[in-house]
């Protein structure tokens, strides 16, 4: 084990230690590793909802600090995480050091009793034909958002919900034009590499990696730079959360995760609409985000695991997962008839996105393992460097090629949807 390793293992150690310690009366039950709803806002809605079922010991963390700790205690044989959650992509990662349990025998017994998406099952077998590394457990995505005011400006013969990139362009232009100010905004303090990654890329080129350096991102960027920037709001750069500049009314147009769209929604239902994000040449590329269970082989308690994870994947639970954290259902026979108003637009809009007739999904990146924000910060940096400060397009798409590359061979990750399957590691194109 490399020093690093041990070392963010002890710290890690030590971190569950004291939680536990000053966690009244928290002295047996399952403890429940998670990179997702590990934000204060977030995990405390969550706990509330694992708080009903009890025994349970919920830590949010970062990916990293998951992988490395699940993956420690799989070399050392025994372990303390009873139960991970996580994104798609986060598992590939242990399953190449075989630190997760065979949940075949699980899944059969929940779908026994309700039926999950096989598309997302078929996600938790990581390609394999008999073994399910992780039970599906919730999904998300990125969709548009707009105050009721801004379909005054759209484009003439424009449908918000079948939008080009061109008309959403106009759209802003024409917002710019007619009030005199940029109302159009993007959250590239936040989760904006999700847009250039599942939504722009794929849109405009077909693939996410490899198309990077082709001619049809360098028109992509060059549309960004000359079409769309101009007209966007410049606090974009801070903004951080999209529900927040639409609340105060600064921004009319938004791009977010559902989660950080859910609030304006919620509290003003009446005064915006949610629909699918525009359509490029190549179709209309979107990211379905999908978050699993696991068990680690080194779990203390994998049949209490077992249970929680049943909770979880019950359709009243996952309900309320929907309205309490605007994370939606992977199983069949949920409830939306009383969920809160801005969640039934977000879900219309989500249904609508998937089901587009020119729907191309985009997986989150798979197999890159801590080094996950790596990739993140490539598509940020070649936006940043062309839109932002100007430098040329056609240099800057040949030097983070050049590092995404690398990464790539350096940690083996092969192609992933909606590049094509790929035999070894995945080649930028």
């Amino acid at each position: 084990m490399c020093w690093r390793k041990f070392g963010l293992m002890l710290v890690t150690l030590f971190m569950l230690a004291m939680t536990v310690a000053g966690s009244a009366a928290q002295d047996e039950g399952v403890t429940f590793y998670s990179t997702q709803f590990n934000t204060v806002e977030e995990g405390e809605k969550f706990r509330e909802l694992l708080d009903e079922y009890g025994g349970i010991l919920f830590i949010g963390q970062d990916e990293a600090t998951v992988l490395d700790l699940v993956r420690a205690e799989a070399e050392m044989g025994n372990g303390t995480v009873d139960i991970v959650g996580a994104l798609h992509g986060s598992f590939p990662t242990l399953a190449r050091v075989d630190a997760l349990m065979n949940l075949t025998d699980v899944l059969e017994d929940i779908e026994d009793q309700r039926d999950i998406a096989d598309a997302f099952v078929e996600l938790g077998r990581l390609g394999t034909d008999d073994y399910q590394y992780y039970i599906p457990w919730m999904q998300a995505t990125y969709i548009m958002a707009a105050n009721v005011q801004a379909l005054d400006y759209l484009p003439e013969g424009a449908d918000v919900n079948a939008l080009t990139w061109e008309q959403f362009a106009q759209w802003c232009e024409n917002i710019v034009t007619e009030t005199g100010e940029p109302r159009c905004g993007l959250p590239i303090a936040g989760l904006f590499h999700r847009l250039l990654q599942g939504y722009v890329y794929p849109s405009f080129t077909g693939g996410m990696v490899t198309h990077f350096d082709s001619d049809e991102a360098a028109s992509m960027f060059e549309f960004l730079r000359d079409d769309l920037w101009p007209y966007i709001h410049p606090d974009s750069l801070g903004y951080e959360f999209m529900q927040e500049p639409l609340l105060a009314g600064e921004v009319w147009v938004a791009f977010d995760h559902t989660a950080r769209l859910s609030e304006a929604f919620n509290q003003q239902p009446e005064n915006f609409v949610a629909f699918p994000a525009p359509a490029g040449p190549a179709g209309r590329g979107f990211m379905p985000v999908i978050a699993g269970l696991a068990i680690p082989k080194s779990s203390p308690d994998p049949e209490a695991a077992m249970d929680v994870i049943d909770y979880l994947t019950m359709p009243e639970v996952q309900e309320q997962i929907l309205s309490r954290l605007a994370f939606f259902p992977v199983v069949s026979d949920v409830d939306t008839s009383n969920l809160p108003a801005g969640i039934a637009l977000e879900a219309a809009a989500v249904e609508a996105q998937a089901n587009a007739v020119d729907a191309l999904p985009a997986l989150l990146p798979v197999g890159l393992g801590e080094r996950g924000g790596e990739i993140n910060e490539i598509y940020r940096s070649a936006f940043m460097r062309t839109v932002i400060e100007g430098e040329d397009i056609s240099m800057v798409l040949g030097h983070e090629a050049t590092r995404l590359q690398q990464l790539l061979n350096e940690t083996g990750a092969a192609c992933w949807p909606p590049d094509e399957p790929s035999e070894g590691v995945c080649q930028v194109g």
